[in-house]
């Protein structure tokens, strides 16, 4: 559909342009500009429409010199994107020599020297000629430079991003070629901004592909220890079994992160009084803490499942059996630290929820203590608003009978509050007798 739309813009370009220049008219040059922009203006609008995949099969479908035309109107910023999608014979006859880049993407290519990783950058095509890599690491690369750098090696490249499926069956897989498929989530820990990314490897041939949308401070890790501690890996199991060791490193120091915030707030928790505020506050803390908390559980529970499949697999030498198996050990005392963080953010929870019903109670309370207080003044103060009062009153002057009965119920209203502090005091003196009681009784027995 937008073959055919875009092959009849063009033909009626080029025929119109061909009348307006067959005709003789002043100013002829400025009516051919006008008209040229106006169609100009028309296939740009489509294009801005257009996926860059439709582009590129526009473009290989389309006659040379109409594919020229069309290239002509494609927006410098989306030329590179164009390039990955034509051929190499269709890009030589429109751009030349020109390759496409890789620009926004990050893709590195590991080899391995003197027992040290080396890297190097992919930025072009040209560089990946002449590499024996053990490990390409793809960040945040396109469709079309996935599907470029799998066909370089002669295998397909997902999308991290897709994987959604939670099936081991689907994310953990050995296909016929003997490849090795993993669809992973490692943990991004930022402050307020928490969440777990998904990362995808695949083992081919003798080299590790990891593929991922955002930067992570494991992989970080992992390429600064290989290229500076000699032996530190021997092949592409070794880089991907420290990739997870790495993550499960960075998962126990999120927890330790956890213990910290927890204490300051039991701390706060544990004081004598809290606002509402305050308790606003801290459940806000303790409900990020419970998310990531649940998050990492998540995480680690997804890294054993890997790890249970790379055993199964049978690929591994027996020192990188026993690495995982040294990873499993760290993966369960991680499983304990977890479930005690769960409980110990429930009890935190509770003694915050507990405060603020606690200073619920006392603006109850106070409420209760006005209203007891203020029922007799109102009994008197409407037995002050009859009749009766000013008839037996009525030999005395007004500012001095209704003095005398405001000093009144204001003696009345004293009286009563007084009362009822009193009754108060009397019942948490026994409530802490009791309590004494109970505890002498205990250090009794």
């Amino acid at each position: 559909m937008s073959l055919e739309k875009i092959s009849e813009m063009l033909t009626k370009q080029k025929l119109v342009e061909g009348i307006v220049r067959g005709q003789n008219m002043p100013r002829q040059d400025i009516v051919e500009t006008l008209v040229q922009r106006q169609h100009r203006a028309e296939l740009h609008n489509l294009l801005t429409q257009l996926p860059t995949e439709e582009i590129g099969r526009i473009l290989e479908a389309l006659p040379i010199e109409d594919a020229r035309l069309l290239w002509r109107q494609i927006p410098e910023g989306r030329e590179n994107e164009v390039l990955w999608e034509v051929s190499d014979m269709r890009r030589e006859q429109l751009v030349g020599s020109r390759e496409p880049a890789f620009n926004e993407s990050e893709i590195n290519a590991f080899e391995l020297v003197d027992g040290k990783l080396r890297q190097i950058p992919i930025e072009s095509r040209k560089n990946l000629e002449g590499v024996k890599p053990i490990w390409i690491d793809l960040l945040n690369a396109s469709k079309a430079e996935r599907a470029y750098v799998g066909a370089h090696f002669k295998l397909t490249l997902p999308d991290p991003g897709d994987v959604t499926d939670l099936e081991v069956s689907s994310r953990f897989q050995l296909d016929e070629n003997n490849d090795i498929h993993l669809h992973s989530n490692f943990l991004l820990d930022r402050e307020g901004n928490s969440r777990s990314v998904p990362v995808a490897f695949i083992v081919h041939h003798g080299v590790l592909f990891s593929l991922r949308n955002e930067e992570l401070p494991v992989f970080r890790l992992q390429r600064r220890r290989a290229r500076t501690q000699p032996g530190y890996v021997s092949d592409c199991n070794d880089v991907l079994l420290d990739l997870y060791g790495a993550d499960v490193e960075y998962t126990a120091d999120s927890l330790e992160d956890i213990y910290v915030t927890l204490g300051k707030v039991g701390r706060q928790v544990l004081s004598e009084s809290m606002s509402d505020r305050e308790a606003a506050a801290i459940l806000g803390d303790i409900a990020e803490e419970e998310d990531l908390n649940g998050r990492i559980r998540g995480n680690i529970l997804d890294t054993q499942r890997a790890i249970y499949f790379l055993m199964r697999c049978k690929t591994l030498s027996t020192a990188q059996l026993k690495d995982l198996k040294q990873i499993l050990r760290n993966i369960d005392s991680l499983n304990s630290h977890t479930a005690f963080l769960f409980d110990k953010i429930n009890f935190l929870m509770d003694a915050t929820i507990g405060f603020i019903n606690i200073n619920q109670n006392k603006r109850i309370n106070q409420l209760t203590v006005f209203g007891v207080v203020f029922m007799p003044i109102n009994i008197l103060a409407g037995m002050g608003g009859m009749s009766e009062f000013s008839m037996m009153t009525q030999k005395i002057a007004w500012p001095l009978a209704y003095g005398a009965f405001l000093v009144g119920a204001s003696f009345v209203g004293w009286a009563t509050y007084a009362a009822v502090k009193h009754f108060e005091n009397r019942q948490t003196k026994a409530e802490k007798m009791g309590h004494a009681k109970g505890l002498f009784q205990k250090s009794a027995r």
